[in-house]
């Protein structure tokens, strides 16, 4: 009885408890991702997202399980995919990139506008207590926002930037790319299993890309609030 009380007291309860707390900005990143797909989508002639009913900030009409646990656990993963019918795009192929494009565009504009307000955020930093943790997470559903945007611009299937590549490449090689689109999420596990994406280039990429967007949004939000 002594040893597992002490390994329950020597478990990291800070990355559980932060786990736990990214969840909710989570769901509203993903929110975000899968709207702007079913709205570019209904704008250049599809509405089968419409149709379905995903056209919603309903998180739970957005949540793959598995994508979300991924996220939780090794900051990267997936949405329920908003589904397209390419028949109904005036141009199959560049529609059908637009509307990939849409879902990681519209989480950086997101972590845009955020970062806006970042001068305000930090005072609250500053109060501490409750205004502590509505400006900590908020600054955490903008890294989550990128991270979530840079991932589903990887060129493996089912992710977003798949879809741009395939809207490029000439008819032969689409045609061929898509009999493998089935095995994209074995790619994608063994990818995070190995740590390929959770630690070096891609990893440290994301991080600088953050950085950038809060230096760049540093002088409007010093001109709006100071």
């Amino acid at each position: 009885m002594g040893d597992l009380t002490a390994i329950w007291q020597g478990l990291d309860w800070s990355f559980l408890t932060r786990a736990l707390f990214s969840v909710a900005p989570i769901l509203i990143c993903l929110t975000v991702h899968e709207l702007a797909h079913g709205a570019t989508a209904l704008a250049l002639g599809d509405d089968t997202a419409k149709r379905m009913g995903r056209l919603t900030l309903n998180p739970i009409k957005h949540v793959d399980p598995v994508g979300l646990i991924m996220l939780v656990v090794a900051r990267f993963g997936w949405a329920k995919p908003v589904p397209v019918n390419m028949s109904n795009f005036r141009r199959p192929k560049t529609d059908m990139a637009i509307t990939a494009l849409a879902g990681p565009l519209s989480n950086f504009l997101f972590a845009a506008l955020i970062f806006l307000f970042q001068v305000p955020l930090f005072d609250l930093f500053l109060v501490g207590g409750i205004g502590y943790y509505i400006a900590d997470g908020l600054f955490i559903t903008a890294v989550i926002s990128i991270y979530l945007g840079i991932f589903n611009l990887l060129p493996i299937p089912p992710l977003d930037g798949s879809k741009i590549l395939f809207a490029v490449l000439p008819d032969a090689q689409h045609d061929w790319l898509m009999r493998y689109e089935r095995f994209g999420f074995l790619i994608l596990f063994a990818l995070i299993w190995f740590g390929f994406l959770n630690e070096g280039p891609l990893s440290e990429f994301m991080d600088a890309v953050v950085r950038w967007f809060l230096h760049t949004m540093n002088g409007p939000s010093m001109f709006l609030f100071y």
